[in-house]
């Protein structure tokens, strides 16, 4: 047993049984991820998968429980890598941070620019994507800690930390006739196009409850992951805009307004998220409470070592 032979079967499984993605993955060939299953499976005695012909289907009874002890193994196996080098005085490495467009662009660089402060032989690699390929990659361990508003608290295996809440707001260029008006209401609202972000994106979710709760029909004209882009359409006429608070600078974004839409929509929680029993370099550590300074260092160790609820 070698854990080129557990990556296989790991990874098939992650791929959907694609043979030719898994070896395209682990740099190897199509045959060499075969031979690695089939000598695993010959000496655990057990089919791990289901065949059709040369074709595999899926993990059979046994190769589901196979699995999960397959990924606890090379979780621990990259833990125990990780912790070599902390007890070894390395303060050099990579932090993998998967983020939506909205956290990098808005929230992230002050944080970025005090840790690399603190840290300056710590590379950080920041993923944009939306909040479930987020949750995907921290899970797989392709990245260290997930940030997002949406959907991160939804994984048992993940360990989901609230940083910081905050509001929408109502976004429309200069002399709009709702900058008239002292309380905006979602019937206001509902009688121009909106432009807003896609489903999923920072806080999508609660506008859509909001509208659908009181009844009212929305005319959403153009949806994006992208603050900038939500600005750029709302400045040229196409639309009311809906956006998060810290995507908003009255400086930066000249010719544009805002109007406060706190009492419209639910508030919403930004959330970090890191894998349950990853072993966490110390900068990782420092890194987190730099974004939520609310949370302390025990804290986090203990969540991160507390058992799955996967009730």
């Amino acid at each position: 047993m070698n854990f080129q032979q557990l990556r296989s079967i790991r990874e098939t499984a992650r791929h959907g049984y694609n043979l030719t993605e898994v070896a395209s993955v682990l740099c190897t060939s199509q045959p060499g991820v075969s031979r690695q299953i089939r000598e695993l499976e010959d000496e655990l005695g057990v089919d791990i998968f289901g065949r059709n012909g040369k074709r595999l289907t899926g993990l059979t009874e046994p190769g589901k429980g196979i699995l999960k002890i397959i990924e606890r193994l090379l979780i621990e196996a990259e833990n125990l890598q990780r912790a070599g080098q902390e007890y070894s005085g390395q303060t050099s490495g990579t932090l993998t941070v998967a983020t939506t467009h909205t956290q990098a662009r808005y929230v992230l660089p002050e944080v970025v620019q005090n840790f690399r402060v603190a840290f300056p032989d710590v590379r950080i690699a920041l993923q944009q994507s939306a909040p479930e390929h987020i949750a995907e990659w921290v899970l797989s361990g392709k990245t260290d800690i997930g940030i997002a508003t949406e959907g991160l608290n939804q994984f048992p295996d993940l360990v989901s930390f609230p940083c910081y809440s905050w509001s929408h707001l109502i976004v429309v260029p200069n002399g709009h006739p709702l900058l008239t008006q002292t309380n905006v209401g979602l019937n206001d609202l509902a009688t121009y196009p909106l432009i807003t972000y896609d489903s999923g994106f920072t806080g999508r979710s609660h506008i859509d409850d909001a509208f659908n709760n009181a009844g009212v029909s929305t005319n959403i004209v153009l949806t994006a992951m992208d603050s900038d882009v939500i600005k750029q359409y709302v400045s040229l006429g196409m639309g009311v805009g809906l956006l998060a608070t810290m995507a908003f600078d009255p400086e930066r974004d000249q010719g544009l307004q805002a109007i406060k839409a706190s009492h419209l929509f639910a508030p919403n929680v930004t959330r970090l998220a890191v894998r349950r029993g990853a072993y966490l370099r110390s900068y990782a550590y420092d890194f987190i409470m730099e974004f939520a300074p609310d949370l302390q260092r025990a804290d986090i160790e203990r969540a991160l070592n507390q058992e799955p609820n996967h009730a």
